[in-house]
């Protein structure tokens, strides 16, 4: 049985995400989208902005699997043109589903620009109680961004999508604790950017010493990506990446099983990683650019 974590709304998310942007952005994600769930992966991860929804459909229908084995999520564009239930409906046809697993805000920016971050909840509440999206949350969103959400919400958000990774912990943890202390479920983007990223920073000995480490203890090699993995998990976070190569998703995968990282060694991930701030996606949301 794969990895799940339980959101406030009572339904449950698989830990791993495949997702289409990045370097899937604007392009066809079919094949991709096919070979990950070929090779174990149950949670895709896709979005108005990345420009492929239609192809995200497509490699979920030509993997043959059935809806309720395959959890999927799509964002809201940053300025939709049209009401946000339409928007979600628009892509419901281009995915090839009558519902989407979770609906998310992608970014709060045009929302507060025009005063409507409350506005929109409320439509995100009925696209909810309408049953287009099970569950419902947002991306990218600040502890203040959710303190006003959360002023008139009767639904809290089941999620919020942010960076997630030790070179963003110094300023990621009050994001954290505020969404831990409101039930609301951290998903990480964006996670394997200290090693593809900006590699040769303070956490890489600690990465390398707890690979090593649990090579010995569970008999098989165990990569640094999947030691930051495993942070995540054990901090309860949702991790969503992507890769061209099914071995590097079956590795990822694999992570849920492996022997828990001790309590020191978590200690240094994010004492280390907070010695060296490298944000790389959505500067301007933490005034940043």
């Amino acid at each position: 049985m794969s990895l799940k974590f339980a959101l406030n709304d009572g339904t449950r998310i698989p830990w791993l995400g495949f997702g289409t942007g990045t370097a899937l952005y604007s392009r066809d994600a079919a094949a991709s989208v096919k070979a990950a769930i070929e090779a174990g992966v149950s949670h895709l991860d896709g979005a108005q902005m990345y420009g492929n929804e239609d192809s995200l459909g497509q490699g979920i229908k030509d993997s043959r699997i059935a809806r309720d084995k395959v959890y999927i999520t799509t964002k809201l564009v940053e300025s939709p043109a049209d009401t946000i239930k339409n928007t979600l409906k628009t892509s419901l046809k281009k995915l090839g589903v009558d519902y989407v697993d979770l609906f998310l805000i992608h970014t709060p920016v045009t929302a507060l620009k025009e005063g409507k971050l409350k506005q929109w909840w409320k439509e995100m509440e009925e696209i909810k109680k309408e049953g287009l999206s099970k569950s419902i949350g947002v991306s990218n969103f600040t502890v203040e961004n959710l303190q006003l959400v959360l002023e008139e919400a009767t639904v809290i958000p089941a999620v919020n999508q942010i960076e997630l990774h030790p070179y963003v912990w110094d300023t990621a943890s009050h994001i954290y604790d505020f969404c831990k202390e409101k039930g609301i479920v951290i998903e990480s983007f964006g996670a394997l950017s200290p090693i593809f990223r900006a590699s040769g920073g303070p956490i890489d000995p600690v990465l390398a010493s707890a690979a090593e480490r649990l090579t010995k203890e569970s008999g098989s090699p165990v990569s640094p990506g999947q030691v930051l993995f495993k942070w995540l998990i054990q901090k309860g976070v949702v991790a969503v990446t992507t890769s061209s190569k099914v071995s590097r998703i079956k590795e990822s995968l694999a992570t849920a099983s492996l022997p828990d990282l001790t309590s020191e060694e978590i200690s240094a991930i994010e004492t280390e990683g907070s010695k060296w701030h490298k944000r790389f996606f959505g500067k301007r949301i933490y005034n940043e650019a």
